[in-house]
């Protein structure tokens, strides 16, 4: 195999890790979108704020420290202890289930049968007060992440690949770990939704509200669920890529990245958001690689985007999604 294919193979094995990731987080967007038409602008946010306070209880780091201290005079930051990994992860899951029901009890129910714009609009605002919350409870500076994750080049992968091919891989061991963790918490929701009493009311839910209702589906019940669900999808997105660049503001903006793999895959497919997933994170690198350059490279940042716009034109309701036909 020549030099060129192996460089090749190499961004595209890359690429497929990413795309795995992206599809993990436009899973959230996916799932409240099946069960209740909003399109949560604030997903992304979700998953910052499910870092920084991972980190917060990670740290012992007392919440409002700084507006505290800035109204009584003191000098508190820290409680003075550090929590286990695997407990902190726990506490930041109830955290996010906590937060799917205040939003439920707060905004959603009082937004039932408005139109899905405002809906749309409301996902905006939780996306600012969320980020500003967040600001204010646990502080703006870059945190390090760390739940024990491994991290640097894997010496099996290169080795394995350097006496199969004679050229080693370089795979981060993160990248290989956050691909498994994700993995298995796209087919385990998979099968949720297709197997699982609850699963089928949320397919019942997004299908038709009112024939939901009718057959005895809290729809109130289903939102919490869903929105639940998609905290905790938001917290395993927030800790891999935590982990990998840092907990910062611009954590939140992973979420961009989800939407050129909502478009390819259709906004109501679980499938298709792992199929769109693994179309970018592997498009983006192969064309990186093999287009960019011959343009000036930096293709990363736009091909996504172009691709997604392609899909528009010609497929608007991606690979896997419903076609919608209007009588008029």
């Amino acid at each position: 195999m020549s030099e060129q294919l192996l460089y090749a193979a190499e961004a595209g094995l890359n690429g497929l890790m990413a795309g795995v990731l992206y599809a993990l987080v436009a899973l959230g967007f996916v799932l409240i979108f099946k069960a209740s038409g909003i399109f949560n602008y604030a997903q992304g946010v979700l998953a910052l704020f499910a870092a920084l306070t991972l980190v917060g209880f990670q740290n012992g780091q007392v919440p409002f420290a700084h507006l505290i201290n800035a109204i009584f005079g003191t000098q508190i930051h820290e409680f003075g202890w550090h929590l286990p990994a695997v407990v902190a992860i726990l506490l930041t899951g109830a955290v996010m289930v906590l937060l799917a029901i205040l939003i439920e009890r707060l905004i959603l129910k009082h937004l039932v049968n408005q139109a899905p714009i405002i809906l749309f609009m409301a996902t905006i605002g939780l996306a600012y007060f969320l980020e500003g919350f967040g600001d204010i409870m646990w502080g703006a500076d870059i945190k390090k992440l760390d739940v024990g994750l491994p991290q640097g080049i894997s010496d099996t992968v290169e080795s394995v690949t350097d006496r199969l091919f004679g050229y080693g891989f370089f795979i981060d061991r993160l990248d290989i770990v956050a691909t498994v963790v994700a993995a298995l918490l796209v087919l385990t929701l998979t099968l949720f939704s297709q197997f699982t009493k609850y699963g089928r009311a949320l397919r019942a839910v997004a299908d038709d509200h009112q024939a939901a209702l009718s057959v005895g589906i809290s729809l109130r019940f289903i939102w919490v669920m869903v929105w639940s669900i998609a905290g905790i999808v938001a917290l395993v997105a927030g800790v891999m890529w935590g982990a990998k660049s840092g907990v910062q503001f611009s954590l939140s903006l992973i979420a961009l990245k989800a939407l050129p793999v909502l478009m390819l895959g259709g906004f109501t497919s679980i499938p298709g958001a792992i199929v769109g997933g693994l179309i970018i994170g592997m498009g983006e690198k192969l064309f990186e690689f093999f287009i960019g350059p011959m343009i000036g490279g930096a293709t990363e940042n736009w091909f996504a985007y172009v691709l997604a716009l392609l899909f528009l034109v010609f497929r608007p309701q991606g690979l896997f999604g419903e076609r919608i036909i209007e009588r008029v």
